[in-house]
């Protein structure tokens, strides 16, 4: 007799699906007690799941978000839509298309009119409490195209 052994490791992990949930989350939180909570949601989360990336960027700086997105990107299997600029003190991100809306509407549900938040609140958190801030150049609501900035605070 034969015997299968398998472990969690062993499936892909899907990233995306997760977003669906978030969606849908943020909707809810934004029905029930408005848009401000869903930026302190957000940046609770960030601040508690994103904890080793917050300490990263304090000690690498802008390399330490650029590697995260690098692999963000990857497990998205979308790192052809991402493309950096970086000087000694600034990394501009472009994203072409978001594949999490593109996957969200393949599902057929509606991107939440916050769901920019996902990358606005959760970006300036990830760098409240570093030498760096976040600026949203652009954001297109219907694609996720977006060009973004992290750069360092003046002193």
């Amino acid at each position: 007799m034969e015997k299968m052994v398998r472990k969690a490791s062993d499936n892909k992990y899907f990233h995306r699906h997760f977003h669906v949930g978030l969606n849908l989350g943020i909707d809810y939180i934004a029905e029930l007690f408005g848009e401000d909570a869903v930026k302190e949601y957000l940046a609770q989360y960030t601040r508690v799941y994103h904890k080793p990336l917050i300490e990263k960027i304090k000690k690498d700086g802008l390399n330490a978000l650029r590697e995260y997105f690098v692999w963000l990107y990857t497990i998205e299997e979308a790192p052809e839509v991402i493309s950096f600029e970086a000087g000694d003190d600034e990394l501009i991100i472009d994203i072409e298309k978001c594949p999490v809306i593109e996957y969200i509407k393949s599902e057929g549900e509606k991107t939440s009119p916050f769901f920019i938040e996902t990358t606005n609140t959760i970006n300036k958190t990830l760098v409240e409490d570093t030498p760096y801030a976040f600026k949203m150049i652009s954001y297109d609501k219907q694609t996720g195209k977006s060009r973004q900035r992290f750069y360092k605070k003046e002193a």
